[in-house]
Protein backbone atom coordinates (compact mmCIF):
# COMPACT_ATOMS: atom_id res chain seq x y z
CA UNK A 1 0.00 0.00 0.00
CA UNK A 2 1.43 3.89 -0.64
CA UNK A 3 0.34 6.97 -0.39
CA UNK A 4 1.23 8.16 -3.22
CA UNK A 5 -0.13 11.98 -3.72
CA UNK A 6 -0.29 14.78 -6.15
CA UNK A 7 -1.08 18.24 -5.46
CA UNK A 8 -0.74 21.94 -6.81
CA UNK A 9 -0.05 24.69 -4.92
CA UNK A 10 -1.73 26.79 -7.75
CA UNK A 11 -5.28 24.80 -8.20
CA UNK A 12 -7.01 23.70 -5.47
CA UNK A 13 -8.05 20.11 -5.54
CA UNK A 14 -12.05 20.26 -6.31
CA UNK A 15 -11.75 23.68 -6.52
CA UNK A 16 -11.67 26.18 -9.41
CA UNK A 17 -8.89 26.51 -11.58
CA UNK A 18 -7.85 30.36 -12.01
CA UNK A 19 -7.98 32.12 -15.55
CA UNK A 20 -3.72 32.60 -15.61
CA UNK A 21 -4.10 28.84 -16.54
CA UNK A 22 -6.46 29.08 -19.98
CA UNK A 23 -5.07 28.61 -23.07
CA UNK A 24 -4.00 31.15 -25.33
CA UNK A 25 -5.57 29.23 -28.53
CA UNK A 26 -8.83 28.76 -29.65
CA UNK A 27 -10.20 31.95 -29.15
CA UNK A 28 -9.14 31.85 -25.14
CA UNK A 29 -7.56 34.71 -23.81
CA UNK A 30 -5.59 33.21 -20.58
CA UNK A 31 -1.87 33.17 -19.90
CA UNK A 32 -1.75 29.37 -20.85
CA UNK A 33 0.66 28.88 -18.29
CA UNK A 34 0.94 25.13 -16.78
CA UNK A 35 0.92 24.86 -12.74
CA UNK A 36 3.06 23.86 -9.86
CA UNK A 37 2.85 19.68 -9.40
CA UNK A 38 4.13 18.69 -6.67
CA UNK A 39 3.95 14.51 -5.68
CA UNK A 40 5.38 12.12 -2.98
CA UNK A 41 5.38 8.71 -1.83
CA UNK A 42 5.80 6.77 -5.07
CA UNK A 43 5.93 3.30 -4.19
CA UNK A 44 9.06 0.97 -4.78
CA UNK A 45 9.91 -0.40 -7.97
CA UNK A 46 9.09 3.15 -9.62
CA UNK A 47 11.69 4.00 -12.60
CA UNK A 48 10.32 7.38 -13.70
CA UNK A 49 6.74 9.37 -13.85
CA UNK A 50 4.27 10.62 -16.22
CA UNK A 51 1.93 13.65 -15.96
CA UNK A 52 -1.44 14.12 -18.10
CA UNK A 53 -4.24 16.32 -17.75
CA UNK A 54 -7.57 15.32 -18.97
CA UNK A 55 -10.62 17.05 -19.63
CA UNK A 56 -12.97 14.46 -20.03
CA UNK A 57 -16.11 16.72 -20.63
CA UNK A 58 -14.60 18.00 -23.89
CA UNK A 59 -17.05 18.03 -26.83
CA UNK A 60 -15.16 15.91 -28.75
CA UNK A 61 -16.57 12.46 -28.23
CA UNK A 62 -12.94 11.64 -26.82
CA UNK A 63 -12.50 14.24 -24.10
CA UNK A 64 -9.22 16.11 -24.72
CA UNK A 65 -5.42 15.81 -23.53
CA UNK A 66 -4.38 18.96 -22.42
CA UNK A 67 -0.77 17.70 -21.48
CA UNK A 68 1.29 14.66 -21.33
CA UNK A 69 4.65 14.87 -20.05
CA UNK A 70 6.24 11.03 -20.42
CA UNK A 71 10.05 10.11 -19.23
CA UNK A 72 10.30 12.46 -15.93
CA UNK A 73 13.29 11.30 -13.69
CA UNK A 74 12.47 8.64 -10.96
CA UNK A 75 14.13 11.58 -8.87
CA UNK A 76 12.08 13.84 -9.62
CA UNK A 77 9.23 15.22 -7.94
CA UNK A 78 7.58 18.21 -8.89
CA UNK A 79 6.97 20.58 -12.51
CA UNK A 80 7.87 24.10 -12.24
CA UNK A 81 5.64 26.79 -12.74
CA UNK A 82 5.08 26.49 -16.48
CA UNK A 83 7.16 23.78 -16.93
CA UNK A 84 5.06 23.06 -19.75
CA UNK A 85 5.92 25.71 -22.09
CA UNK A 86 6.92 25.17 -25.79
CA UNK A 87 10.57 23.71 -25.96
CA UNK A 88 10.45 22.28 -22.57
CA UNK A 89 12.84 24.78 -20.97
CA UNK A 90 11.78 24.43 -17.26
CA UNK A 91 11.47 20.79 -17.45
CA UNK A 92 13.64 18.42 -15.17
CA UNK A 93 16.27 17.04 -17.87
CA UNK A 94 15.26 13.79 -19.93
CA UNK A 95 11.69 14.62 -19.71
CA UNK A 96 9.71 15.10 -22.50
CA UNK A 97 6.04 16.45 -23.69
CA UNK A 98 4.26 14.61 -25.92
CA UNK A 99 1.89 16.46 -28.72
CA UNK A 100 -1.76 17.66 -26.92
CA UNK A 101 -4.68 17.79 -28.39
CA UNK A 102 -4.01 20.90 -30.08
CA UNK A 103 -1.47 19.50 -31.50
CA UNK A 104 1.33 21.28 -29.77
CA UNK A 105 4.28 19.75 -27.54
CA UNK A 106 3.20 22.07 -24.44
CA UNK A 107 0.72 22.53 -22.07
CA UNK A 108 -2.64 23.68 -23.78
CA UNK A 109 -4.19 25.42 -21.11
CA UNK A 110 -8.23 25.16 -20.23
CA UNK A 111 -10.43 26.40 -22.95
CA UNK A 112 -14.44 25.15 -22.55
CA UNK A 113 -16.49 26.38 -24.90
CA UNK A 114 -18.38 29.93 -23.67
CA UNK A 115 -21.19 29.45 -21.42
CA UNK A 116 -20.72 25.32 -21.23
CA UNK A 117 -20.68 23.80 -17.35
CA UNK A 118 -17.55 23.83 -15.77
CA UNK A 119 -15.50 21.47 -17.41
CA UNK A 120 -13.27 18.64 -15.00
CA UNK A 121 -9.63 18.49 -15.56
CA UNK A 122 -7.67 15.37 -14.28
CA UNK A 123 -4.55 16.19 -13.02
CA UNK A 124 -2.83 12.51 -12.48
CA UNK A 125 1.24 11.41 -11.96
CA UNK A 126 2.05 7.81 -13.01
CA UNK A 127 4.49 5.95 -11.31
CA UNK A 128 6.07 4.02 -13.86
CA UNK A 129 7.61 0.42 -13.55
CA UNK A 130 10.47 2.11 -16.88
CA UNK A 131 12.96 4.26 -17.15
CA UNK A 132 11.83 5.32 -20.37
CA UNK A 133 8.74 4.87 -22.51
CA UNK A 134 9.09 3.06 -26.18
CA UNK A 135 7.40 5.53 -28.63
CA UNK A 136 7.95 8.19 -30.54
CA UNK A 137 8.73 11.65 -30.30
CA UNK A 138 5.26 12.10 -32.59
CA UNK A 139 3.41 9.73 -30.55
CA UNK A 140 -0.31 10.47 -30.55
CA UNK A 141 -1.96 11.04 -27.69
CA UNK A 142 -3.53 7.97 -27.21
CA UNK A 143 -0.38 5.31 -28.30
CA UNK A 144 0.63 7.63 -25.05
CA UNK A 145 -1.79 7.05 -22.73
CA UNK A 146 -1.75 3.28 -24.11
CA UNK A 147 2.10 3.10 -23.05
CA UNK A 148 1.62 4.93 -20.01
CA UNK A 149 -1.20 2.87 -18.74
CA UNK A 150 1.12 -0.71 -19.91
CA UNK A 151 3.79 0.63 -17.05
CA UNK A 152 1.73 2.13 -14.52
CA UNK A 153 2.51 1.15 -11.15
CA UNK A 154 0.41 3.12 -9.12
CA UNK A 155 -1.25 6.72 -10.10
CA UNK A 156 -1.79 9.49 -7.80
CA UNK A 157 -4.77 12.24 -9.28
CA UNK A 158 -6.82 15.09 -8.52
CA UNK A 159 -9.35 16.80 -10.35
CA UNK A 160 -10.10 21.00 -10.58
CA UNK A 161 -12.73 22.66 -12.72
CA UNK A 162 -12.44 25.20 -14.96
CA UNK A 163 -16.02 27.35 -16.99
CA UNK A 164 -15.81 30.35 -19.15
CA UNK A 165 -18.47 32.97 -19.06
Amino acid sequence: MTNFTLSSPDIPAGGAIAPVFESDMFGCGGANASPVLQWNAAPEGTQSFAVTVYDPDAPTGSGWWHWMVVDIPVHVTSLAANAGEKGGAHLPAGARQMRNDYGIFAWGGMCPPPGDKPHRYIFTVHALSVPKLDMPDDATTAIGGFMINANTIAKASFTSTYARA
